[in-house]
């Protein structure tokens, strides 16, 4: 299948699982606690079941990685990557600011992401040399230089588990224009469509980065992790324009600036 192929499929099926968790969104559903202490409805069991499903069907020899039900055939060449609710205490509180994260990868290489946000009807779709598209549209991030001027985003500025990233992030926001805490997957959308400058993460699995490094970088972006190393796989995330990339890494101290 061509890349233009796999863009389509990574859409569609994000389509799928989203539109399947939007039937759930402000219904009242039970919450129940995982092992990690974070929160799991019926909407992300039901939303990953109908990716996987879909995905089953039509990439029959691909691995599928998902948060709620992990890993099958684990040895196959390529692998999906799905978070069927990113932001699930957001979308528990009735808040539509949540999204479907859908990426395929080979390795640690992502060939293709998708991220639909069915709430707020807006949907990104990239792959590594074929651009960045939002609804449609050609997405671009914004040419701000300034941080004096930049929106700068985080999902939770508290930054509990490395307090020191948090001092820096909190050093960093004072010189900037805005910061708020439009978190999660919702952050990234704002980064790779021009409307905020900067999105930083302490803590990110891979079904949550995945769909977004080639989001960020095909928008003209810089997505890297808190070493300033370009992947998805590094635990973290620091995402930014490119005219703000090497100011803010440094400014947080990722130290291998892109």
């Amino acid at each position: 299948m061509t890349t233009q192929g796999l863009m389509q499929a990574a859409e569609q099926v994000a389509r799928a699982a989203g539109d399947v968790a939007l039937k759930f969104f402000r219904g009242g559903i039970a919450v129940d606690t995982k092992s990690d202490g974070t929160p799991v409805t019926v909407a992300d069991r039901t939303a990953e079941q109908t990716a996987r499903e879909w995905l089953e069907q039509r990439f029959p020899e691909d691995g599928i990685l998902g948060e709620e039900f992990g890993e099958t055939r684990p040895g196959a060449k390529r692998r999906w990557i799905l978070d069927p609710i990113d932001g699930t205490k957001t979308f528990i509180r009735g808040v539509p600011l949540w999204g479907t994260l859908v990426a395929l990868a080979e390795g640690e290489r992502i060939l293709v992401g998708a991220a639909y946000f069915p709430a707020v009807g807006e949907l990104l779709v990239a792959a590594p040399g074929e651009g960045c598209f939002w609804n449609g549209q050609r997405a671009r991030v914004s040419a701000q230089s300034d941080l004096s001027r930049a929106v700068v985003l985080s999902t939770d500025e508290r930054f509990s588990q490395f307090p020191e990233r948090g001092e820096a992030w909190r050093r960093f926001t004072r010189d900037a224009a805005v910061s708020r805490t439009w978190g999660d997957c919702y952050g990234y959308l704002l980064v790779a469509t021009g409307r905020a400058e900067v999105m930083v993460d302490e803590l990110l699995s891979p079904w949550d980065a995945a769909a977004l490094q080639p989001i960020i970088e095909e928008s003209g972006g810089v997505f890297t992790d808190w070493t300033g190393q370009r992947t998805a796989f590094g635990g973290n995330g620091i995402a930014t324009n490119a005219a703000l990339a090497r100011i803010t890494r440094e400014r947080l101290g990722a130290t291998r600036t892109p």
